[in-house]
């Protein structure tokens, strides 16, 4: 394993590591930045080989794409192509639109990326530590689990073509300028495909991914201010004498580092507050797509499944995979969404428990900033779809609904 570990890490080498903000930036963003390396869709690493080996990727990406919707209007028939080559196209789209919002906004996501060294985020205390590395193994088990799922798709996927009743068949549905259906051709087409679907697919995962990273790392920083703002009061009590604590609310020491404490806790919620905003508009269009492909992705699949399972066993098993990765990724997804609109709204139950009516008497600037935080926190904070569909558990149960009552649709035209 340390061996594996090794290459892993020799083969993934990349600047995005090594122009980092510091630890807190890696644990969260380590694996993303070698996954998107190797995938050939680092944006930070300008090496006249690793360009070349990026152009190249992406260049194969569109012809493949380009093939398969001139497969689409050309050569599908049946409702099983149609179904098929929808799903392939509204996949490709949604993931096109992530990308190119990600490559506009690249900066915005490298500052968001870094907002875990803000001066006002405490992570001095043990339980805080707790906390972060805590959201930071979430999030890596996420990350693997669900690269783990869609491998062991791409497995199903990749052998499928070669058990099935057809002598030549291929990866994905495409149309080729040439007949491949030959013993000299068919093996050099089938390894092509197979190498540039597995970059696609890899390319589709990425995207995915990046999204839960940024959510849980939103998410582990409200969890941290949260421990800050209820326990403000032992904190700032810290380094005063038990004969100072017995007047500790008189002090004027305590007082000035009270006001000080609180007035960089109610920076950091506006700080946390304006970065969940910012990235809640910058994903509001893909979020949009991704409810619609997912919707779709479920429906058509679920079709594919009802309509094999009695005549191909195996394609069977592979759409099997490909739903339940698609469905535990947008779960992952809407869970993530609902621990954010959680976190922000556990602001206001934090401060409410932080025993601050015992420095009202003393402090009376401190009553006007807790209403405030108060009310700030009263609204949760979330991603939403387009501004109009908001992302939750809640959604994810009405999307499967949805799903179900087209599948019954489609099983009845059939």
């Amino acid at each position: 394993m340390k061996i594996l570990g090794r290459i892993w890490k020799y083969l993934t080498d990349t600047k995005a590591l090594q122009s980092a903000s510091g630890d807190y930036e890696i644990l969260f963003f380590e694996y993303l930045y070698r996954i998107t390396y190797l995938a050939g869709m680092s944006l930070v690493d300008r090496k006249l080989t690793y360009l070349i080996y990026s152009k190249t990727v992406k260049l194969l990406l569109i012809l493949l794409v380009i093939l398969e919707i001139w497969h689409f209007f050309t050569m599908s028939s049946s409702l099983d192509d149609i179904i098929e080559g929808v799903n392939v196209i509204l996949i490709q789209i949604g993931t096109y639109v992530k990308y190119k919002t990600m490559n506009e906004n690249k900066k915005v996501f490298k500052y968001l990326a870094s907002a875990m060294n803000s001066t006002n985020l405490d992570i001095a205390t043990d339980e805080r530590k707790d906390i972060f590395y805590s959201w930071g193994k979430r999030n890596k088990q996420s990350l693997k689990l669900l690269i783990f799922l869609g491998t062991c798709t791409l497995v199903f996927w990749f052998f499928y073509p070669l058990f099935d009743d057809a002598d030549y068949n291929l990866i994905i549905v495409i149309s080729l300028p040439f007949d491949y259906r030959t013993p000299a051709l068919y093996p050099v087409t089938y390894m092509s495909t197979f190498i540039v679907f597995m970059y696609i697919a890899y390319f589709v995962m990425l995207h995915d991914l990046v999204i839960q990273v940024y959510l849980v790392h939103l998410i582990c920083q409200f969890a941290i201010l949260n421990d800050c703002f209820e326990n403000i009061l032992i904190d700032c009590k810290k380094g005063f004498s038990k004969e100072q604590l017995d007047s500790i609310y008189f002090n004027e020491e305590f007082i000035q580092k009270y006001i000080k404490r609180l007035g960089r806790l109610v920076d950091q919620h506006t700080f946390i507050i304006n970065n969940t905003l910012r990235l809640r508009d910058i994903l509001s269009t893909p979020m949009l797509l991704q409810v619609a492909v997912s919707t779709t992705l479920i429906c058509s699949i679920g079709f594919q499944i009802a309509t094999t399972v009695s005549v191909n066993v195996s394609k069977m098993l592979m759409s099997l995979l490909y739903l339940g990765y698609n469905m535990l990724s947008f779960f992952i997804m809407c869970k993530r969404c609902e621990d954010l609109k959680i976190q922000s709204t556990k602001v206001g139950e934090a401060v409410y428990f932080s025993s601050w009516e015992e420095v009202v008497v003393t402090i009376p600037r401190v009553r006007t900033t807790v209403l405030l935080i108060l009310l700030r926190a009263h609204k949760p904070i979330g991603l939403t779809g387009g501004g109009m569909y908001e992302l939750s558990l809640e959604a994810y149960g009405n999307m499967i609904k949805t799903s179900y009552s087209a599948l019954t649709v489609l099983l009845r035209l059939r």
